[in-house]
């Protein structure tokens, strides 16, 4: 089927634009690592190459660069969670014209730095793109600024469609899907508009967060839908409502929205830094976790499948949370509560259970006498051999829940585990360090032995060279000659932590 006047028209102004005084023609990547994981060829497009690190130049400009002298003269406005806002910013300074940016106060600080560096004016406005683009609206009214829209606007859309016009190029005849984030929809409406009238049997898929699926919503309803909240992790795609001239164009010509949660965002960040090194942002590994999650479902094997890395401003605070969750997003490890006997030696018996697994988190504080709960991280390899595991622990007589899916757990109790412990007695605290191997903290359970109960335990596998653990022991004042004999004989080193003030504040 021919393509319909709205795609002729986008074809058109793509083909027009004039994004190349700016925009850099990107490469076609292949990943390698991924792409054997997979089964497929994965092939990156590096968006996050730009001279802004995004694919947000291309439409920002191209917009600009057809405005008119009076509309130059005025000025440029526009609200932005950041990527677009760098684009605006950048194409003001190319071409001579003022910009006035509005950006949420949640804007990750790199980006807000970054438009400033260029000269342009920024304003910090409410909590969401929402609240930004009201304010946007305002000041257009008041000021007579032109706005630059960051995704629903024609010349916008036809920017962000030249990256399917590379795409096609580089992919020589051999792309069987286009995996694209998609927030308010410029980027996918401009991508897909292309590829379907060039090469309509390519698939062009989108992805999403959960807690950000305006589009997903809009489709399956027939019309756009606003959302009441959106999460803002994938800031890029943070968007309560996509356009009312990118949905037309997105219905008619994507073929499915898969949608993603943050630990697969994490994880795909993580994919994207195995193979080539660079960080992406969260919003610019959508793609990433979009395709895996999508091979899995349909269990393909030897296509070529193009993803969109849209772009790598990603705040350096973020990437603790980021590690954080990406074994997690992987289904590499699995957190679980586990209730064990309270008696010496029950720990070093639970790791003989565990067997050889790579033991990623241990939080323990005594709370009674009878049973002990402990909160364990432990290295899996996919969700089967997680689900296998707890089936292991219960059948020995653990009784074990799974937390790995539980956000509050994952957020905040994992951080919480502690607190004082009125049961406990004689207590002294120390902190050790030790070669961090597989079963590393197997052998330093084994050697702790079970003279003396352990009444506090915290260990966390950081990726580093060495392990280290705080862990508790109840010990008479009259048996504080043979402890200290028994840790010299240990071979670990060790620093007694009694007098800490964090100690004392909170868990004695």
């Amino acid at each position: 089927m021919p393509p319909g006047p709205r795609i002729d028209r986008l074809l058109h102004h793509i083909l027009t634009s004039r994004v190349y005084d700016v925009a850099r023609e990107t490469p076609l990547d292949v990943a390698a690592r991924l792409s054997q994981r997979l089964g497929n060829t994965i092939l990156l497009k590096r968006e996050d190459q730009q001279p802004v690190f995004s694919f947000k130049l291309r439409g920002a400009y191209n917009r600009m660069a057809h405005l008119t002298q009076e509309e130059r003269n005025r000025g440029v406005i526009t609200a932005s969670a950041g990527n677009h806002s760098q684009g605006v910013a950048f194409s003001a300074r190319k071409l001579g014209i003022r910009a006035v940016i509005v950006m949420p106060q949640t804007t990750p600080r790199i980006k807000v730095d970054a438009v400033r560096d260029m000269g342009a004016e920024v304003i910090l406005v409410g909590d969401s793109y929402a609240d930004a683009k009201a304010h946007c609206d305002t000041l257009v009214a008041q000021t007579g600024l032109t706005f630059i829209h960051p995704f629903d606007d024609p010349l916008v859309i036809a920017g962000q469609g030249t990256i399917a016009d590379e795409i096609l190029r580089h992919g020589q005849d051999r792309i069987a899907a286009i995996f694209v984030p998609v927030g308010g929809g410029g980027l996918i409406a401009g991508i897909a508009g292309y590829v379907k009238a060039i090469r309509p049997e390519v698939k062009v898929i989108g992805v999403e967060p959960f807690e950000a699926d305006a589009m997903y919503r809009s489709l399956a309803a027939g019309t756009r839908v606003r959302l009441d909240h959106v999460g803002i992790f994938a800031d890029g795609v943070a968007v309560r409502e996509v356009g009312e001239r990118t949905f037309p164009i997105v219905r008619e010509s994507v073929d499915e929205i898969v949608r993603v949660t943050n630990d697969e965002v994490c994880a795909a960040i993580k994919d994207v830094f195995d193979d080539t090194r660079s960080v992406m942002e969260p919003a610019g590994a959508l793609g990433v976790a979009g395709v895996k999650t999508w091979v899995a479902r349909e269990g393909v094997r030897d296509l070529q499948l193009v993803v969109v890395l849209s772009g790598a401003n990603m705040n350096f605070d973020r990437l603790r949370f980021v590690a954080e969750r990406a074994e997690l997003g992987e289904a590499r490890e699995a957190l679980l509560a586990v209730t064990i006997p309270e008696r010496p030696g029950a720990f070093r018996e639970f790791c003989a259970t565990i067997g050889r697994r790579v033991v990623t988190e241990f939080n323990y504080r005594l709370s009674g006498r009878e049973r002990a709960h402990i909160f364990v991280g432990v290295a899996t390899s996919s969700r089967q051999d997680a689900v296998g595991l707890i089936g292991m622990l219960t059948h020995r007589g653990y009784e074990t829940v799974d937390l790995t899916d539980d956000e509050m757990a994952k957020l905040h109790v994992r951080h919480m585990v502690g607190g004082r412990a009125p049961d406990v007695q004689h207590e002294h605290l120390y902190r050790f360090e030790f070669p961090e191997r597989p079963g590393a903290l197997m052998e330093f359970l084994e050697k702790l032995g079970g003279r003396w109960n352990i009444s506090l335990f915290h260990y966390r596998n950081h990726g580093a060279d060495f392990g280290r653990v705080l862990a508790g022991f109840e010990v008479p004042d009259a048996e504080m000659g043979d402890f200290r004999q028994f840790l010299d004989r240990l071979g670990y080193d060790h620093t007694r932590e009694d007098d800490n003030p964090a100690y004392t504040f909170f868990l004695r």
